[in-house]
């Protein structure tokens, strides 16, 4: 019940005071990112976490100039893999073995099947791919900062090329997928803060099939 009162209380807050928010809440809500599921279990990000105030300004005019960028504590740049390759695939398949100390038949055969699937295709495909896992650690990390008390604003409104640019992305193979401001909401300045939150009733949203 506790983290639905956090969810009800959190809202994508337009304007920050540059409040400092605290090196553990950080800690937690990242690492709420890191245990999100993947697909495949491959992880296919990776989050820049942002507190240099000079970056934040070179990243605010390729983000609409919204103020949220500079204002914030925290920002962090969910960055997904251009594409799947070989070595990424065995790293995680790798590591997992490393963790738990043994293998499986069934786990190195699933690694075959992944590495003669996914290195094939599309770069762009798999960018997507890739992107589309980025959201659901992003989803889990705004779930982490409500139940810290944290402010977190998601925001697609950005141009990608140019935070690949000044970030080095693309040299590191990955490109941004989404940026979260993480802060404390400036409430005289953000005209949302007091509004209702609005969401679709239940009976809308979901179909039960029994």
């Amino acid at each position: 019940m506790e983290l639905l009162e956090k969810l009800n209380w959190r809202y994508a807050a337009k304007a920050m005071n540059g409040e400092k928010v605290a090196e553990d809440k950080i800690e937690r809500i990242l690492e709420a990112a890191r245990l999100a599921p993947t697909s495949s279990g491959l992880q296919p990000f990776e989050i820049i976490v942002i507190k240099n105030q000079e970056i934040k300004e070179q990243i605010k005019p390729v983000a609409w100039n919204q103020s949220v960028i500079t204002d914030c504590s925290h920002l962090l740049v969910f960055a997904a893999w251009d594409t799947y390759t070989a070595d990424r695939i065995n790293y995680m398949f790798d590591l997992t073995n490393d963790i738990r100390g043994f293998k499986n038949e069934g786990w190195e055969n699933y690694r075959q099947m992944l590495l003669n699937a996914y290195p094939q295709k599309d770069a762009e495909e798999n960018f997507n791919h890739a992107a589309k896992q980025a959201y659901i650690a992003f989803s889990q990390a705004i779930a982490a900062a409500a139940f810290e008390g944290v402010d977190a604003t998601p925001l697609e409104g950005f141009d990608p090329a140019a935070v690949d640019k000044i970030l080095s992305l693309r040299e590191k193979g990955l490109r941004s997928a989404v940026l979260l401001p993480i802060g404390y909401r400036n409430a005289d300045e953000d005209w949302l803060v007091d509004l209702v939150k609005v969401r679709k009733p239940m009976e809308d949203l979901v179909t039960v099939i029994e």
